[in-house]
């Protein structure tokens, strides 16, 4: 049951819906979203998603996130230039958690790291195991 990846964009509305239809939503409308770099395997960020923002990632190949503390749809790159296009897309068993292949531009993280996860326990410690890239500051002109 491997092969070629189905191609993204899918325009065709219909194909969507079914797709929308399989994600098992939480109470609040938003399914959590794991976002991989697809040649590398490596574990870049993890967002959340409800039915816009996958339906437009489903449709447009980019991927579009729902971000809980502005209330609304969130597109990866629209102010940082980071963008991550959407190879594959991945449901787990219980429909409940989506994992999402992409070609990462730049860095994933706002802290101008590679992936999010910088944070690990040393010595009873949690320690930065990886310095940004680039200023959060140049990514969003702060």
């Amino acid at each position: 049951m491997t092969g070629t990846p189905p191609p993204l964009p899918i325009p065709d509305e219909t194909a969507r819906a079914r797709l929308l239809a399989a994600v098992r939503f939480d109470t609040r409308g938003l399914v959590p979203a794991i976002a991989q770099q697809h040649d590398t395997g490596e574990v870049l960020m993890m967002a959340w998603m409800n039915a816009a923002s996958l339906d437009e990632t489903l449709a447009t190949g980019r991927a579009c996130y729902y971000s809980r503390s502005r209330g609304g749809l969130w597109r990866k790159g629209e102010s940082s230039g980071q963008v991550q296009k959407v190879v594959d897309l991945r449901l787990d068993c219980d429909g409940d958690t989506l994992l999402l292949l992409v070609d990462q531009k730049g860095v994933a993280c706002h802290t101008g790291r590679r992936n999010c996860f910088f944070l690990a326990p040393r010595d009873g410690e949690l320690t930065e195991i990886a310095a940004p890239l680039v200023s959060p500051e140049s990514l969003y002109g702060a």
